[in-house]
C-alpha cells in the first residue's frame, strides 16, 4: 500500500496516545467514532469503530499492560490486546462501563497502577480493569477536568478544570487497600492552564521524584518538584518566558503565538545516543555534534518553545529538585530559525492549536521523532536526528523531516469524485463532511495532500470538481451552488436555482475544445431524459494541468478581465430533451480515465463518450455532447447503443473509450461490454464475496482498460487482455486483489483512480492509497510472469500495456493469424529467421522482437515472400544447392528449432506460450511436407488439426476448421492423414474430433469412411459388441452385414431375440412398428445412440436425427447418418439444416456453422452474405440471438479471410456478396481490423485495410419496374421484396463486379431468359458513364457469346465438372 489517510483527528486535548509496550511503539488516535491504532508513518495496525457512538473525547494507553481505554462523554471502551503471531498484537474490547450520573461528561482519561483507569469529568472517577470494570473511587469537583494525569509512580494525580487558574495535585494516602483515599493541595497560577506534563522516569520501574510541567496563559512554563518540607506536596521549582525566549532578527518574524513541549531525560539520552552512531566521520568533526554531547553530558530534561513562524528555542534543566538551585541549572541549548512545522494558515478558533508528542526509545531502530497534532484535522510524523534538531548553525538543512500525514474525515465515507486528469479528488461522508485532495508526488510516491474542507449543511445530491482542484461545484434538489476551494477552508461564489422535470440523476463536465479555458459547461440528465447545462466562469489557469508549463494567452479577454478573478461565476446555458425516460434506470458520467483534457469539436460517432445511460431492460447507450456557442446551446448525440439482455440492472459504468461494466439484479454477476462493436468481452460470477457495489475505470497511456470492481471488504483489479480467437481466451484477467479486512472492519463506501495508476479506496473516515505496482507470480496470470523475470512486482500501466499492443513477430498468434491469412512462406521465413537468430543468441542479449521484418513485408503477395531459391526450386530440382541455411522450414529444421526452444527462454514470451510456439513450428513443419499436394485451405486445416493434437485437447475441432477443410480440393489427402494420425484406427470419437463428416464433398468416399468407422467401432472391444456398430451399418443400409454379427454374439443375452427381430422384413409396416417400440423403448432406458439405429431400421431417418441431436447432444453424428442414409440432398437433412442448425448458428451468432448450414443447402450466396450480415435477418421467421451470441467470441478475423475466398468462388456467390451494402462491407473491413489489433496483430490490421478491394459498384441504371438492381447504392442490404430474398433475383451479371479477371468463376446459378434478355438490353454496360476499359468489351462479348449460344440450347440439368485440361491454367502450373 503506498498511503494510508487514517481519518481525521478529534480536536480534543487528548485525541492521542502513544507509547512502547512488547518492544513495540504504539500510537493510537481517536477519529469520529473510530479508533486508529498505528506502528509506523504507513503502518496501521487496526482500525476499532464504535458503533454505538458517533464521536470519541479521549484515548489513553497503558505501557504497562498494553491496554488502550478510549471514552465518548458517557461510556469508557476497555481494548486488551491479544496476539496473532510472533511480535504481531491485534486489540478486541474488554468491556465498557459508565458514569453512575448520566449527565456527567467524560473529557480525559489516564492510567495509573497496573489495569488502574482514571476518568475525568465534573467529578474525577476510578476504576479497577483487570478483569471485570468496577469503580473504587470517585470524587466530585467544582469544575468540570480539563486535565486529570496521574504521575508515573501513580501516586499523584494532577488535575485542573476549564478555565481554572488553581491546579489540584492529588496524593494517594492509601496504597493496595480496598478503600482508596487521597489527600489534595493546590498549585496556584495567575491565569488559566493551558498544559500539563510529569517527567517520566528513565526506567519504568525507577524510584525518582516527581516533576511536573505546567503551561499557563500567562506564556510561562513553571516546573514543579517535590516539597521536602512535606507541606504541600510541589513546589515550584523554575519557570521559563515563552515570549522572552524566542527573540527572532526581523521584525516580520515576529508572532505572539507559543508552543511548548518537553523532552524528557530518557528520550533525550536515546537520542542522543542514536545521533552518535548515525554520524558518518565528517559529521563527527562538526560543531553540531560535539555541542549535543555537551548538553547530553549535564543530563538534562529539555523544553522546546516554538512560534508559528519557524523560531525555536530549547532550554536545558539540570538538577531539577535538588536543594540548592544553581543559576546554571537553567540554560539555553539553542535558537533556530526557518523550522518548517507546516502550521495551519488562516486558522481561527478551536482549530488554531498544535499538540507536540516526542519520543524516542532504547531499541535500536528507534529514532527521534514529535507528533504533531494539529487541531484543523492533521497529525503528522516529523522524524530528526537530534544533532541536526540542535544545530545551531542557519544553514542547516535536514533539521526536520516530514514522514507522514495522518489526516481524512471523521465520518464514513459515502462518495468519492475525480476531475477528468485524476489528479485531484474531492471525497464526501455520510453527514456531507467534504474535502478536497491533490495528488502530490514524494520521494516515496504518489500520495494525498489535502487542499481544501468545504463546510456545508445541506444535502449533496452531485458534486462535480473543476480546475484540477481549485473550484467544486455541488448539485442539491433545487439550485446548484459553485464553491472556491483554492484555500484551506473553501468559500461560496454563487448559487443559482434550476427547475427541472424529474430527478437530477448525474452531473457532467462537458469535456472543451480548447486547453486553460476560463469557460467550463457542466450538464444534468433527469430521469425524465431532460437536460440542463449551465456555464462556469473561471479564472484562466495559468499553468498547464498536465505538463506543468505556464500557459500563455494572446491578447486580453473580451471582458477585459484578464485575470477572471471579477467574473467567477455561474449561469444556466441552455436545456435539451433526449427524448423519452421510460424503462430508463440510471444515467451517469463516463470515466475519465485516460482522456485527453481536449476534445476536438466533432460531433459524430467518433467523439468521445461522455454519459452513459442504461435501462431496466438492460440496453446500455453512450453519449457525447458538444458546446455550440454559435446557438448557444449543448448538442447530445448518442453514439452506440447495446441490448445486454440483463434485465434490471443495479450498478453500470463506462469509459470515454468505450467501455461498459454492468451488474446483475443480484449484484453478483459482472459483465464488461464493448460499446463500440456491441459485444460481450467478460462476465464473472462471485460467490461469497458480498455484492458488487462499485466499478471504476482507468486506463494506461495507450488506452489500454483497467477496471476496478468494489466489493464490501476487497477491490479485484482486472486488465483487459488480447483477443485470443484460436484458443477461446479470456479478454479479461484479474491481475490484483485488495483486501483491506485486515486493517479496518468497516466496509468500502467508494473507490476511485488516480490519474498515475493509484487506486484510492474510501472506508469509514480512511482513504487507502494503494501502490500502483503489482505483483508478479505465476499464480496471478502466467503472461505477466514474462514481462519482469528480475523484479518482483512491475509498474500496472506498464504491466496492462505489455498484456496489451502488439505482438513481437514470433509470437504464436500473429503466426496462426498470418497461416489463417494465406501468408505461410512468411511464416516459414520469420521461423528462419528466429532459427537464425537463436543459435547464436544467449539470455540477457538484446532480441529485436520483430526480427528486422518491415511491416511492408506483411503485405507483399506470396510469390514476393519467397525466397528467390524456393522460386527455382519450383521451376526445377536440379539446380538446388545446400547454402547452410535452411530454406523452408522442414520437420528437420522444426526439431533444431524446438530443441533451441527448449533450452533458451524467449524474451516477450511466457512459458505457455513458448510451448505454443513448438508446437506452431512442429505443425508447419508437417504442412511444409505435404504443401505441394495439398491447397491453401487444407493447409490450413491440418496445421490447426495438428496443433489442437499436440495439446491433448479433447474438444471437437472448431467450425473454422471444418469450414477450410470443406472448402478444400484436396479432401482425399486431408482424409489420409486425419485416418493415419488416429494410426488408421479412426473411432467416431475421433471422426467427431476431426470434423471429417463434415467437411467431405464426396458422398462415395464419405460412406466409405463411414463404413471404416463402422468395422472399428465394432472390433474397439474384445467381446466385439454389435450394439457399438448398429447405427453406422443401418445408416449405410447394411443390414445384413449388422445380422451376421449379432449371429457371432453368443455371448449377448439380447442375441437371441435381437438377431431373431433383425432377420425380418423391415418394408413391412408390422415390423416397422415393431422397430419404431423398440425405440421408443430404449430411449425410455436412455440408450439413445441405440435407439436411433432402431428408428433408422423402421425408415424413420428424421427421428433418428432428432434423438442423436436432441437427446444424445451429437449433432456432428445427427449430420452424418443424415448424409450416410439420405445423401446430400434429402429432404429430411435440409430441413434439419433449416429448422435446427441455422437457428441454432443464429442463436449462438456461430457464423462459421451457419455458413457450412447454407453450402450444404445450396444457398450459396447466403453462404457468403452469413460471413457479414446479421444472421436473424437471414431467417425467416427472424431468430432471437442468445446471451451467447454477444460475445466477441463469436467474431474472428479469420472471416475476412473466407469472405474474400468465397464471394470469387462462383456467380452465386458473387450475387450472394453483392447483396451487402458497401456500407456493412467497410464496416466489416474496419471492425476486422479492429479486431487484429486488439489481438496484437497490427501488422495484419494494416495490411487488411491497405490491400482489401471492394466489388466494382454495380449498374445505377434501373430497369422499368425492377427493384434496385444493389443495395450497396443505397449503403444497405437489399430489402426490396423481403429478407430473404435470392441472390438469382438481382438482374446483372455478378462477374462484372470483380476488379480483375478471375480465372475461373462456376457458373451455378439456374439460367434465365428474362436476366439475359434484361443483361442483352443494357449489353453488359456496368462501367461508369462515358469510360469502358478493353477488358470490359472483351468480357461484354464473351457474355453476348453465352447468352446467345443459352437462348438456342435447353438449360442443363445438372452440373457439368469442366474437364481437367480446360482447369490447368488457372492453377498456374
Amino acid at each position: 500500500m503506498r498511503d494510508i489517510l487514517p481519518g481525521r483527528p478529534q480536536a480534543k486535548l487528548q485525541a492521542v496516545t502513544h507509547g512502547l509496550w512488547e518492544d513495540q511503539q504504539i500510537i493510537a488516535y481517536i477519529s469520529g467514532n473510530a479508533l486508529i491504532i498505528l506502528g509506523a508513518p504507513n503502518h496501521v495496525v487496526q482500525t476499532i469503530y464504535i458503533d454505538e457512538e458517533s464521536e470519541l473525547e479521549a484515548v489513553c494507553l497503558d505501557e504497562n499492560t498494553g491496554k488502550i481505554a478510549a471514552c465518548s462523554a458517557r461510556y469508557i471502551y476497555i481494548h486488551q490486546p491479544y496476539g496473532v503471531g510472533y511480535g504481531v498484537f491485534k486489540w478486541s474490547r474488554q468491556g465498557s462501563m459508565s458514569l453512575h450520573n448520566a449527565d456527567d461528561s467524560i473529557t480525559t482519561l489516564s492510567w495509573g497502577m497496573p489495569d488502574e483507569l482514571l476518568a475525568g469529568s465534573a467529578s474525577l472517577t476510578l476504576f479497577n480493569t483487570h478483569s471485570a470494570t468496577e469503580q473504587i473511587w470517585t470524587k466530585r469537583l467544582a469544575n468540570p477536568v480539563k486535565f486529570a494525569h496521574f504521575s508515573p509512580d501513580a501516586e499523584m494525580i494532577a488535575s485542573t478544570g476549564k478555565y481554572d487558574r488553581l491546579l489540584k495535585v492529588w496524593r494517594r494516602i492509601s496504597f493496595g487497600s480496598a478503600e482508596q483515599r487521597f489527600d489534595y493541595c493546590y498549585l496556584p497560577h495567575p491565569t488559566l492552564i493551558t498544559g500539563v506534563h510529569w517527567r517520566q522516569p528513565f526506567h519504568k520501574d525507577q524510584t525518582a521524584d516527581n516533576v511536573l510541567y505546567t503551561i499557563c496563559a500567562d506564556h510561562k512554563v513553571r516546573i514543579w518538584t517535590s516539597d521536602h518540607h512535606g507541606i504541600d506536596g510541589l513546589a515550584l521549582w523554575s519557570e521559563v518566558d515563552l515570549m522572552a525566549s524566542i527573540q527572532p532578527r526581523s521584525l516580520d518574524q515576529q508572532s505572539d503565538k507559543r508552543y511548548a513541549f518537553f523532552i524528557d531525560g530518557r528520550c533525550f539520552t536515546h537520542a542522543t545516543e542514536r545521533a552518535v552512531e548515525q554520524a558518518t566521520p565528517a559529521e563527527k568533526d562538526q560543531v553540531a555534534l560535539h555541542h549535543l554531547i555537551e548538553v547530553a553530558n549535564r543530563n538534562p530534561e529539555i523544553c522546546v518553545v516554538l512560534d508559528d513562524r519557524g523560531n525555536m528555542s530549547a532550554w536545558g534543566y539540570e538538577n531539577i529538585g535538588s536543594k540548592v538551585k544553581k543559576v546554571t541549572d537553567v540554560f539555553n541549548i539553542a535558537h533556530v530559525e526557518g523550522l518548517r512545522l507546516h502550521f495551519a494558515s488562516g486558522a481561527s478558533g478551536l482549530q488554531d492549536n498544535v499538540q507536540f508528542y516526542p519520543f524516542c526509545h532504547s531499541q535500536p531502530n528507534s529514532v527521534f521523532t514529535i507528533l504533531a497534532h494539529h487541531f484543523d484535522g492533521r497529525l503528522e510524523w516529523l522524524q530528526t536526528r537530534m544533532d541536526y534538531f540542535f544545530d545551531p548553525s542557519p544553514s542547516q538543512s535536514n533539521r526536520i523531516e516530514r514522514k507522514a500525514v495522518w489526516t481524512g474525515h471523521s465520518h464514513a465515507i459515502k462518495k468519492v469524485n475525480r476531475t477528468a486528469s485524476g489528479r485531484a479528488l474531492v471525497s464526501r461522508t455520510v453527514t456531507d463532511e467534504c474535502i478536497v485532495w491533490v495528488q502530490r508526488p514524494t520521494k516515496h510516491g504518489v500520495t494525498l495532500h489535502r487542499h481544501s474542507t468545504v463546510n456545508i449543511t445541506e444535502h449533496i445530491h452531485r458534486t462535480a470538481l473543476l480546475q484540477d482542484g481549485n473550484f467544486v461545484v455541488f448539485l442539491h434538489h433545487e439550485h446548484i451552488a459553485l464553491w472556491d476551494t483554492r484555500g484551506p477552508m473553501a468559500v461560496e461564489v454563487n448559487r443559482l436555482e434550476y427547475k427541472l422535470q424529474g430527478k437530477p440523476l448525474c452531473l457532467i463536465v462537458v469535456p472543451e475544445t480548447r486547453l486553460g479555458s476560463h469557460l467550463v459547461h457542466i450538464a444534468t440528465i433527469s430521469s425524465e431524459m431532460k437536460s440542463i447545462c449551465w456555464e462556469v466562469r473561471l479564472p484562466l489557469l495559468e499553468r498547464d494541468p498536465v505538463t506543468g508549463r505556464k500557459l500563455s494567452f494572446l491578447g486580453s479577454q473580451t471582458n477585459g478581465h484578464t485575470n477572471g478573478y471579477s467574473e467567477i461565476g455561474i449561469e444556466q446555458y441552455s436545456i435539451f430533451d433526449l427524448g423519452s425516460g421510460d424503462n430508463l434506470a440510471f444515467v451517469l458520467p463516463v470515466d475519465p480515465a485516460g482522456s485527453a483534457p481536449v476534445i476536438s469539436g466533432f460531433l459524430d460517432t467518433f467523439a468521445r463518450d461522455i454519459a452513459i445511460s442504461y435501462t431496466k431492460s438492460g440496453v446500455i447507450r453512450s453519449w457525447t455532447a458538444r458546446v455550440n456557442n454559435d446557438e448557444h446551446k449543448l448538442e447530445w448525440l448518442e453514439t452506440s447503443t447495446v441490448d445486454t439482455s440483463v434485465a434490471n440492472p443495479s450498478l453500470a459504468s463506462g469509459t470515454s473509450i468505450r467501455k461498459a461494466a454492468l451488474v446483475d439484479a443480484e449484484k453478483t454477476t459482472l459483465t464488461i461490454w464493448n460499446t463500440r462493436s456491441a459485444q460481450l468481452e467478460y462476465e464473472e460470477k462471485f460467490e461469497g464475496n458480498g455484492v458488487i457495489q462499485d466499478l471504476d475505470w482507468s486506463s494506461t497511456p495507450d488506452n489500454q482498460s483497467i477496471l476496478a470492481v468494489g466489493f464490501p471488504h476487497r477491490v479485484v483489479i482486472y486488465a483487459q487482455l488480447r483477443y485470443d480467437y484460436l484458443n477461446a481466451g479470456p479478454s479479461w484477467v484479474q491481475i490484483r486483489d485488495v483486501r483491506i479486512r485486515d486493517i479496518t472492519p468497516h466496509p468500502i463506501g467508494d473507490s476511485v483512480w488516480l490519474g498515475s495508476g493509484n487506486l484510492v479506496i474510501g472506508a469509514g473516515n480512511q482513504l487507502f492509497i494503494q501502490d500502483e505496482n503489482v505483483e508478479v507470480s505465476e499464480g496471478l496470470f502466467p503472461s505477466l510472469r514474462m514481462i519482469s523475470r528480475k523484479k518482483a512486482s512491475i509498474d500496472i500501466f506498464t504491466a496492462v500495456s505489455r498484456l496489451n499492443g502488439p505482438l513481437p513477430v514470433y509470437h504464436p498468434q500473429l503466426l496462426s493469424q498470418c497461416v489463417l491469412a494465406g501468408k505461410l512462406l512468411l511464416v516459414q521465413r520469420i521461423l528462419i529467421r528466429l532459427f537464425q537468430k537463436l543459435k547464436f543468441w544467449t539470455e540477457g542479449e538484446e532480441f529485436e522482437s520483430s526480427l528486422g521484418f518491415s511491416p511492408e513485408e506483411f503485405s507483399e503477395d506470396a510469390e514476393t515472400q519467397m525466397p528467390a531459391s524456393r522460386k527455382d526450386l519450383h521451376l526445377s530440382y536440379d539446380d538446388f544447392s545446400d547454402d547452410g541455411e535452411p530454406q523452408s522450414v522442414t520437420e528437420e529444421v522444426a526439431i533444431q528449432l524446438n530443441e533451441l526452444l527448449q533450452t533458451k527462454q524467449i524474451p516477450l514470451l511466457s512459458s505457455r506460450e513458448q510451448f505454443h510456439l513448438a508446437d506452431i513450428i512442429e505443425c508447419v513443419g508437417t504442412v511444409e511436407k505435404h504443401r505441394r499436394s495439398i491447397d491453401d485451405n487444407a493447409g490450413r486445416f491440418l496445421l490447426f488439426f495438428r496443433a489442437r493434437a499436440l495439446s491433448d485437447a479433447q474438444a471437437p475441432i472448431s467450425w473454422r476448421e471444418i469450414i477450410w477443410a470443406f472448402h478444400s480440393q484436396s479432401q482425399e489427402i486431408l482424409v489420409d492423414l486425419v485416418s493415419r494420425h488416429f494410426n488408421g484406427k479412426m473411432l467416431w470419437q475421433h471422426a467427431k474430433e476431426s470434423g471429417v463428416f463434415m467437411w467431405m464433398s464426396d458422398l462415395t468416399a464419405l460412406r466409405a469412411q463411414f463404413e471404416v468407422i463402422a468395422r472399428n467401432e465394432y472390433t474397439k472391444t474384445e467381446e466385439k459388441n454389435p450394439v457399438d456398430c448398429a447405427l453406422y451399418y443401418l445408416a449405410l443400409k447394411k443390414k445384413p452385414v449388422l445380422v451376421g454379427l449379432w449371429r457371432m454374439a453368443t455371448w449377448s443375452r439380447e442375441q437371441p431375440a435381437t438377431h431373431r427381430l433383425l432377420t425380418n422384413n423391415f418394408n413391412e409396416d408390422r415390423w416397422k412398428t415393431a422397430a419404431l417400440k423398440n425405440a421408443y423403448a430404449l430411449m425410455g432406458r436412455r440408450r439413445f445412440e441405440y435407439a436411433a439405429s432402431f428408428f433408422l431400421l423402421a425408415d424413420h431417418l428424421q427421428d433418428a436425427m432428432n434423438v442423436l441431436h436432441n437427446q444424445l447432444g451429437d449433432t456432428q453424428l445427427a449430420i452424418a447418418v443424415g448424409r450416410v442414409y439420405g445423401g446430400d440432398d434429402s429432404p429430411i437433412l435440409l430441413n434439419f439444416l433449416r429448422d435446427k442448425i441455422l437457428p441454432e448458428a443464429a442463436r449462438d451468432g456461430n457464423r462459421w456453422l451457419a455458413t457450412w448450414a447454407f453450402w450444404l443447402l445450396n444457398k450459396r450466396d447466403s453462404a457468403v452474405r452469413s460471413l457479414i450480415t446479421p444472421l436473424s435477418t437471414l431467417l425467416s421467421p427472424p431468430e432471437t440471438p442468445n446471451f451467447k451470441s454477444k460475445s466477441y467470441l463469436t467474431d474472428d478475423p479469420a472471416l475476412v479471410v473466407l469472405y474474400k475466398q468465397l464471394r470469387e468462388k462462383s456467380l452465386q456467390t458473387l450475387r450472394g456478396a453483392s447483396m451487402v451494402g458497401m456500407r456493412e462491407e467497410w464496416d466489416f473491413v474496419l471492425h476486422t481490423a479492429e479486431l487484429y489489433e486488439r489481438m496484437g496483430c497490427d501488422v495484419l490490421a494494416l495490411d487488411l485495410v491497405k490491400t482489401w478491394e471492394f466489388l466494382t459498384p454495380p449498374p445505377a441504371k434501373m430497369l422499368p419496374n425492377r427493384p434496385p438492381l444493389s443495395p450497396a447504392i443505397l449503403h444497405a442490404s437489399f430489402h426490396a421484396r423481403g429478407k430473404n430474398q435470392s441472390a438469382t433475383d438481382l438482374d446483372f451479371d455478378p462477374r462484372k463486379l470483380l476488379r480483375r479477371r478471375s480465372s475461373l468463376v462456376i457458373a451455378d446459378l439456374p439460367t434465365r431468359e428474362h436476366i439475359g434478355n434484361a443483361l442483352a438490353e443494357e449489353k453488359g454496360s456496368i462501367a461508369e458513364a462515358g469510360s469502358e476499359s478493353e477488358e470490359d468489351k472483351e468480357d461484354r462479348q464473351d457474355e453476348k457469346r453465352k447468352d446467345e449460344g443459352e437462348k438456342k440450347k435447353p438449360p442443363p440439368t445438372q452440373f457439368q465438372e469442366p474437364e481437367a485440361s480446360s482447369l490447368l491454367d488457372a492453377f498456374g502450373f
